[in-house]
């Protein structure tokens, strides 16, 4: 019987790096992404037609000038859609059709399967920020450059917070719901969750609400920063309970079908 010395086969059999695996879903993740239509559609297209909308047209009260001021909205509304709702319904989908029970059956780690996805959204959001930046400074944006530190951390929070919350919506009710359930949701939080509208215009108690969402948080955060160029300690505060909050129940509410 012949014998072959070792590494004479290439790839050797076993696992791979965990590094490479999660690099490698995490570029999957991303892919697939931005090759879905409706992702596209909620991620980019409408926070960019916000964008030039809010600022050209004098639809609602914001004050002067508007481009700075509708800027950090529409990133953190961007942030929002990537995280959370396309998230959300990219779990939810991929959990009906089994595509997460087969890749459990996989040598990938449970952790790397949420991971991974975390990876792909920021990646998708820095996509955004790029896109919309770019668009924002064509129509006159000027920003506090001691903000840009800060609105990084805002920005992160932002995502760990909605990407975890996306995970616990996702992960725990059927595909059907998941998709009504989000798209309300974002809906609610772009009217009346700081978004569109500044926390402190909105009336009364839904002030005060808004302002502990994580929408809010993460709009008024980042206006501050990008416009006043300070760090809003509370805002991030507020980002980092919800995501630790939301990462502690989705770990234990996820189902892989």
């Amino acid at each position: 019987m012949t014998s072959f010395s070792p590494g004479t086969f290439a790839p050797a059999p076993g696992r791979g790096r965990l590094s490479r695996m999660l690099l490698t879903q995490a570029r999957t993740e991303f892919v697939l992404t931005l090759r879905n239509g409706e992702q596209v559609l909620l991620t980019l297209l409408i926070p960019l037609g916000l964008l030039v909308a809010l600022t050209l047209l004098n639809v609602v009260p914001i004050p002067s000038p508007r481009i700075d001021n509708v800027t950090p909205r529409i990133l953190a509304l961007a942030v929002m859609s990537t995280a959370f709702t396309g998230q959300a319904i990219a779990l939810g989908f991929d959990r009906r059709y089994g595509v997460l029970k087969r890749l459990a059956a996989t040598a990938l780690p449970r952790w790397s399967l949420i991971a991974g996805r975390m990876l792909a959204v920021l990646g998708v959001v820095l996509v955004q920020l790029l896109v919309l930046g770019a668009v924002a400074f064509a129509l006159g944006w000027h920003l506090s450059p001691p903000g840009l530190a800060p609105a990084a951390l805002l920005i992160l929070a932002g995502t760990a917070a909605f990407g975890a919350l996306g995970v616990l919506l996702g992960g725990a009710l059927r595909a059907e719901v998941v998709l009504a359930v989000a798209n309300l949701v974002w809906l609610l939080l772009v009217v009346a969750g700081g978004i569109v509208l500044s926390v402190h215009t909105l009336p009364g108690a839904l002030s005060a609400i808004a302002a502990a969402l994580p929408s809010g948080a993460l709009a008024e955060g980042l206006r501050t920063a990008l416009v006043a160029g300070v760090t809003p300690w509370a805002a991030l505060g507020v980002l980092l309970a919800w995501a630790a909050g939301a990462a502690i129940l989705a770990a234990r509410t996820l189902r892989l079908s």
